[in-house]
């Protein structure tokens, strides 16, 4: 019993070293430059079960040239396929269904401005958030933060670095940013939709980052499916500011393949692979009008 005494002295001791404290209050820590604080989630109840896909989990998967470095990482809720060579993903791969849209739209979703961007330390060439500073590019979401606010393991993985690729800010904040909005809007009514965006990756992409390494795309693509109604529409856009309307950058995922090199959806039988990668409609999608 005085043994066990002991212990809990040295442990209670132990602790006011540790907290720099003489009575009970907490020596305050100052946070670093552009460094944000999650509050406690309102959502914490919900990390118990893992996310686990709605459908066939093979329409998640992408063929990818062999020309490209590749590492995969798995986090909860996006698959990502990173090129430590150029420091920026390849492909970023994610569901979004009719129910996690609800929750990320509900009042007590988790808020983006609770989460700060993080280097993924498992990652190989996964560069710093600070890398980016001073560049003229914004740390651009590939998959966005909008369809992750319906749980906090999957805001905190949605704000990598891997999950990351120097933006034009006009870009990022307008056109691209209104076609995401609409692919959100347009998962409230259907039970799920497969989601592939990411770069154009080609061997003589600008430089950004302290040691020149970090690689700009000068064109983005989008890729959305929905196998319910097994229709696509993929869009493509430069690296700038969109001058048009986001809805004017709609292409075929046959184009989007032929400039990345990627097989998507190689999942689906031969007939019905051919049938929706070769034909795009804007108008067979529900109309959005973004908010300006």
């Amino acid at each position: 019993m005085r043994f066990l005494s002991a212990i809990c002295l040295i442990a209670a001791t132990s602790a006011l070293l540790l907290t720099g404290c003489t009575g009970n209050t907490q020596q305050e820590q100052k946070p670093a430059a552009d460094t944000f604080f999650s509050s406690p989630s309102q959502q914490s109840d919900r990390e118990g079960a893992e996310y686990r896909s709605t459908g066939d989990a093979s329409l998640l998967e992408v063929r990818l040239p062999a020309r490209l470095d590749d590492q995969v990482v798995n986090y909860k809720a996006i698959t990502i396929h990173f090129n430590k060579h150029y420091r920026i993903p390849n492909c970023v791969v994610y569901e979004l269904t009719n129910t996690q849209v609800a929750m990320a739209d509900a009042p007590d979703a988790e808020k983006r401005n609770n989460y700060n961007f993080n280097r993924d330390t498992k990652v190989g060439g996964c560069p710093d958030w600070w890398e980016y500073k001073d560049t003229g590019y914004d740390r651009g979401h590939m998959a966005p933060a909008m369809d992750m606010r319906w749980n906090r393991t999957a805001m905190e993985q949605c704000f990598m670095m891997t999950n990351i690729c120097p933006q034009d800010h006009e870009l990022n904040d307008g056109e691209w940013r209104h076609m995401e909005e609409a692919i959100h809007t347009w998962a409230r009514r259907t039970e799920r939709l497969i989601i592939f965006t990411g770069p154009v990756i080609r061997n003589d992409m600008k430089k950004i980052g302290k040691r020149h390494d970090i690689a700009v795309p000068e064109k983005f693509f989008k890729v959305v499916y929905d196998p319910k109604q097994r229709k696509a529409i993929a869009f493509m856009f430069k690296n700038q500011q969109a001058k048009n309307s986001w809805t004017n950058y709609a292409v075929t995922i046959d184009e989007v393949e032929q400039l990345t090199g990627i097989d998507f959806l190689a999942a689906l039988p031969d007939d019905v692979e051919t049938a929706v990668e070769s034909k795009q409609s804007i108008k067979n999608w529900p109309h959005y009008t973004p908010r300006r």
